[in-house]
């Protein structure tokens, strides 16, 4: 826990129902708070099944700052285990992924079973008649607390009190029945490792500019408008490459971004689209439609594919593209250091071109080297210095205040360029933080 003096009262002071105080995103004590109580108490995506689909695959992890090993412990149950051997401390494996019939500490020799158990370990009578003598729990890997998976993606908390995952996602559980519905066989599958890179910002940056439909048009002018320029000098439009029809949307017209919509779901979640987004009239893969309708039917293929979600927000970590079946993880590391990490789906059943367009999606707008990436990288480092220094104290959050409607589901809707999202995000945030609810 962090030694830190800052009270409740206090932190409930730097959050209004307009704006925010810039405290929020440069103080280390403030941070070392969230991740005691924001990302102790909500659910954190850790792994999804496909990573680790047989008895003793096991995968590396974040929660909170706590280094964690996902593993397949049966066909059924899914163990996360803290990385640290009982004995004296060791981590007991460095690797981001792979596979053992036990975990066996570098130090000692110590083992364990993919359930945490002990196993064996040298001298073992040596132990007997102390705290770590055979069959005391002491001797074991330490579990999570919570661990729940919904439809493939796994999720931990390491607060053993509060709701279930089902119940947690609320109505944002429907993007992740989306992404995995688009698939012909009903499932996904991770490719390969993530692209993963430090942001040199606060991780609520990340998370709020998944949310900023506002930016696109004038930070990624670099990147859209010489691809409009040379769609339009293509006379026949089927020659257009895959590249320019992901590009030049970023370009499209305020308005356009208005019209899009943001929704918000409750615990911080959201969604923007609904009925359109970017990726709208991207060109459709007859091959995959088949796929589809052979698999739904008409009907179910048409409510599938009409849903355009153009990013949801699981917060406080992960966010969904389902248009493009890719994930974004956002791990907090300082107050100014924040890990994103890009992971690639494979829809089963679904042609390869599909996983191709995810691929190229990821690698043009996502990747450090990307086309339009680094432009929200150097926007993420100008605000973190600027909030250092002095000037204004306060972050905007007054965009389309009144502007809101309430929907049948429990959800709030609002234009696309709202702060709506960073409002309820911060409504949540303060949730968390308020030790008197726990």
């Amino acid at each position: 826990m962090t030694n830190s003096d800052l009270s409740f009262d206090e932190i409930e002071t730097l959050v209004e129902a307009d704006r925010v105080h810039k405290r929020l995103y440069t103080d280390s004590d403030i941070f070392d708070l969230e991740m005691d109580r924001v990302f102790t108490k909500a659910w954190i995506f850790v792994c999804h099944e496909s990573q680790i689909p047989n008895h003793g695959d096991f995968c590396s992890s974040l929660l909170a700052k706590e280094s964690v090993l996902v593993v397949r412990h049966t066909h059924d149950e899914i163990k996360v285990l803290y990385n640290r051997c009982p004995h004296k401390g060791t981590a007991l494996t460095t690797a981001a992924s792979g596979h053992v019939r036990a975990f066996r500490c570098m130090y000692h020799a110590w083992a364990f079973d993919t359930n945490g158990s002990l196993k064996a370990r040298p001298l073992a009578d040596a132990y007997e008649g102390s705290r770590l003598s055979e069959g005391n729990d002491d001797c074991n890997l330490q579990s999570v607390a919570s661990v729940e998976s919904y439809r493939g993606f796994v999720f931990a908390r390491i607060h053993k009190e509060g709701p279930d995952l089902v119940t947690w996602l609320g109505e944002a559980r429907t993007s992740i029945d989306n992404l995995v519905d688009r698939a012909p066989d009903g499932a996904l599958e991770v490719v390969g490792q993530p692209l993963r890179y430090v942001n040199d910002c606060n991780w609520k940056m990340l998370v709020e500019n998944v949310s900023d439909n506002l930016h696109a048009l004038p930070t990624h002018r670099s990147a859209s408008a010489p691809a409009k320029e040379m769609a339009d000098s293509i006379s026949h439009k089927a020659d257009i490459p895959a590249i320019l029809h992901m590009l030049t949307p970023f370009g499209s017209p305020l308005s356009f971004f208005e019209k899009i919509g943001q929704t918000i779901c409750g615990n911080g979640h959201s969604f923007t689209g609904g009925e359109l987004s970017i990726h709208s009239a991207y060109p459709e893969n007859e091959e995959y439609n088949q796929a589809m309708l052979a698999t739904h039917g008409a009907t179910a293929f048409r409510k599938i594919l009409a849903v355009e979600r153009h990013n949801t927000v699981i917060y406080p970590s992960l966010s969904l593209k389902c248009n493009l079946q890719c994930i974004r993880v956002f791990r907090p590391i300082s107050v100014d250091e924040t890990i994103l990490e890009t992971w690639t789906f494979r829809l089963l059943g679904a042609p390869d071109e599909m996983l191709e367009r995810s691929l190229l999606y990821n690698q043009a707008i996502f990747s450090p080297a990307s086309i339009a990436g680094h432009d929200d990288n150097e926007a993420f480092c100008r605000m973190q210095q600027g909030l250092k220094g002095g000037g204004h104290e306060w972050v905007s959050l007054h965009r389309h205040m009144d502007a809101q409607t309430l929907n049948a589901d429990g959800t709030i809707s609002a234009p696309g360029t709202s702060d709506i999202s960073y409002r309820h995000e911060y409504e949540a945030w303060l949730s968390y933080m308020n030790i008197d609810e726990e």
